[in-house]
């Protein structure tokens, strides 16, 4: 495990050259890992463990379209690809990647299949966190443990083709069997993280539900769309308004950040630009903050879960969910946007 500054502050992180694939496939090699759900995550894990040289099987309702999705992808029913319960008969260690709401609703028929020594394995800390809303209360005799990918299944698994990784934070909530740690790195590994470090089941689901709320998603859609309204208000056009609000951030200024950091974006703008965002940074902070804090402690009553679970356990959930995602798609900002893509000088 090494230790790592980070902005003055030391923290332990498990890197791969400490912790190899061999050795994770050697603490492995005895398990029977089952991957419930072929969802957001579960393809990607899936598939990376299999590649992995670890055993793995799939549970998934049959006929749904994730049935199908597992079945394109090489699993064969009967043999690597069966329904949930089964699955979980059959497994040493659960990883559970149904979503949320679909925990709650398998969470019985998973509970019944977690016998003495086994494992349970979360990329999600809702469940367990907010146990009391959720009823997800794991038996006290078996391993329960978290590896959560900083990004989708589908950012994990492409860059596992390219021979990188996606890091991933990992947490033992209960160690029943004195391995819990040793197969949570190890899994952690197999699925492909670039590295790993240590937080709670209660710490991701915090973090996680505050980061999609806000600069992952909510926020900075939230942004977008003010920054568009005031360009378009003032008389600009489509395409100006969407180049300058969205086009240059994610086509220009993102991967520069990505790659170097805000500092060295900075430095490498014009001396216009470095100053009028250094003097304007400071009221964007001032003024999203004490909203960032309002949604924490959201985060932390437990209200967002209790929204998350009353709004899907509807039954229209889907549908009203197409209906707003729709009034997205169709506004002037991001039809813009689809013409501008179509714009873009491809290979």
């Amino acid at each position: 495990m090494a230790t790592i500054n980070f902005g003055g502050v030391r923290e332990n992180v498990v890197k791969r050259d400490e912790f190899p694939l061999k050795k994770a496939q050697e603490i492995l090699k005895n398990e029977t890992v089952a991957v419930i759900g072929y969802g957001v995550q579960g393809p990607g894990q899936a598939l990376n463990l299999r590649d992995n040289g670890i055993e793995v099987i799939v549970g998934q309702r049959k006929g749904t379209s994730s049935w199908k999705k597992a079945l394109a992808d090489g699993w064969e029913e009967g043999k690597t690809l069966f329904e949930v319960e089964e699955t979980c008969k059959k497994a040493t260690i659960v990883m559970n990647l149904l979503s949320d709401a679909g925990q709650i609703q398998a969470w019985e028929g998973i509970k019944k299949h977690l016998t003495k020594g086994k494992a349970l394995y979360f990329s999600h800390g809702f469940g367990v966190t907010f146990h009391e809303k959720t009823g997800i209360v794991p038996p006290k005799d078996v391993d329960v443990v978290l590896v959560a990918p900083k990004g989708s299944g589908t950012s994990l698994r492409s860059l596992f083709l390219n021979g990188q990784g996606l890091n991933s934070s990992y947490a033992v909530f209960q160690d029943a069997t004195g391995k819990a740690k040793n197969r949570a790195l190890a899994l952690g590994i197999a699925i492909g993280s670039g590295y790993l470090f240590e937080t709670t089941f209660q710490k991701e689901v915090y973090s996680d539900l505050t980061g999609e709320r806000g600069v992952l998603m909510g926020a900075i859609a939230g942004i977008f769309e003010a920054q568009f309204n005031v360009l378009r208000q003032r008389g600009h056009s489509p395409s100006e308004a969407f180049n300058e609000t969205v086009e240059e951030f994610t086509q220009s200024l993102m991967p520069l950040i990505a790659k170097n950091g805000m500092d060295w974006m900075f430095a490498n703008c014009s001396t216009t630009a470095q100053r009028g965002a250094l003097d304007w940074k400071g009221k964007f902070r001032e003024a999203t903050e004490p909203v960032l804090n309002e949604l924490y402690d959201s985060v932390v009553s437990g209200k967002e879960a209790e929204i998350v679970i009353e709004a899907n356990s509807k039954p229209d959930y889907r549908v009203k969910l197409e209906e707003e995602l729709k009034v997205m798609h169709d506004s002037e900002l991001w039809q813009t946007g689809l013409e501008v893509r179509k714009l873009r000088p491809t290979k």
